[in-house]
């Protein structure tokens, strides 16, 4: 891996404050429980999202959500390949979502999945990769706003821990 190519977004080892927000289905009527904290598994300082999803009343997602703007501008995210993660988990499957400036309503965004084991890995995402949820156009990488690590679409526990987002080139 080379840092040089890489534009640091989150890296809990090194950060004060995390800047990630944790929200549930329960914003739109749902009753999915989450519950993060600011934690160290394995060595690594790591912001860690655990909860019960539940389908119920129109649910079925909890979140941990970063703000990718700066002074009310979004991230110009066009030099890169892709999202880069390091995460722990419990071998479910989970979610990356970015939003932008075209995303305006809460189900418009663009989706990733990955598998969070349970050993410290380093994931990449190519924005490629990222398909659009109730969107026309394809990504436009020039406007990220937020980025979400999501636990979502069936009835399970979730146990997903983030130590650092990058972008990479």
């Amino acid at each position: 891996m080379n840092t040089q190519d890489e534009l640091v977004l989150s890296d809990l080892s090194r950060d004060g404050e995390p800047g990630w927000r944790p929200f549930s289905d329960r914003v739109m009527g749902g009753i999915s429980q989450e519950q993060a904290s600011l934690t160290t598994i394995e060595g690594r300082r790591c912001v860690r999202l655990q909860g019960e999803v539940r389908l119920e009343n129109n649910g079925g997602f909890i979140q941990l959500a970063l703000d990718l703007q700066t002074r009310g501008a979004p991230l110009d995210a066009c030099t890169y390949t892709g999202v880069r993660l390091l995460v722990w988990g419990n071998g479910e499957e989970y979610l990356v979502h970015l939003r932008t400036r075209d995303t305006r309503l809460p189900w418009q965004l663009y989706r990733a999945p990955f598998v969070a084991g349970a050993i410290w890995q380093t994931l990449d995402l190519p924005f490629d990769a990222f398909r659009p949820e109730r969107l026309a156009q394809p990504l436009e990488r020039r406007s990220l706003t937020r980025l979400g690590v999501v636990a979502y679409g069936r009835r399970f526990l979730a146990d997903v821990a983030v130590a650092r987002v990058a972008l990479y080139g």
